[in-house]
Formats: C-alpha cells, structure tokens, sequence
C-alpha cells in the first residue's frame, strides 16, 4: 500500500513538475522577445494547472494536466508557433519553445498515469 501511494504521488509529482517546466519555457520565450498580452493566458493557465494539480484533493484532478497539456499541443499547432521548433536564430525563442513543447508532452503523459494509478489504487 506504502509503494503504491508513493507511485500515486510520484505521477502528480511529475505532471506539476513538467507543468512548471513547461511555463519556465514560456517565460524564456517571453523574456527572449516573444509578444504575448500584459498578463499572458498561456502562462496562468499552466500556473493555474500546476497548482490544482499539486493542491486539490481529489483523484481525478491530474484530468487537468491533460487537458491543459492537450489544449497547449494544438494551440502550439493552430497558432503557428511550431515554428520556432524550426528557426534557431533567435536562440532564445527556440529553446523556450523546444523546453515548453517537450514538457507539455511530458504533462499530458504523467497525467495520463497519474489518473490511471488513481483510479485504480481507490477501486
């Protein structure tokens, strides 16, 4: 029982984890030039996220990280932003990008796991 909870915590641990990465990247990017809003939508949603994640009681609530994540990934893609994946010349740019990208695929797999091991830990 020990084991299994500390694997239980270790996924939620690591969708936070991967959430915060995720808005580091973002922060790179933003620091690096990238124009976004006075109070950045992608930024707080990723804040917001990690914090209900890390705080909120209930099993179900790693569902967040996903959705968070999901919404990211296709955001990433309609909003063109793929491209800085592709443009090393501004340096900055690209490593936030590729650190936000890569974290956001990490959240939505831990979040995924963390989900699952909750569910079936409590049935």
């Amino acid at each position: 029982m020990i084991k299994q909870r500390s694997l239980l915590i270790r996924a939620s641990q690591l969708t936070v984890t991967a959430l915060l990465v995720a808005a580091a990247g973002f922060v790179i990017q933003i620091v690096s030039g990238v124009d976004v809003p006075t109070v950045p939508p992608g930024l707080v949603i990723l804040l917001v996220a990690a914090a209900l994640v890390a705080f909120a009681p209930w099993r179900w609530i790693p569902v967040v990280g996903v959705v968070v994540g999901l919404f990211l990934l296709v955001g990433f893609f309609a909003s063109g932003a793929v491209f800085s994946l592709l443009e090393p010349s501004q340096l900055g740019v690209f490593i936030g990008a590729w650190v936000q990208f890569l974290a956001v695929i990490v959240v939505v797999i831990t979040g995924i796991v963390a989900v699952s091991q909750n569910y079936r830990a409590r049935s």
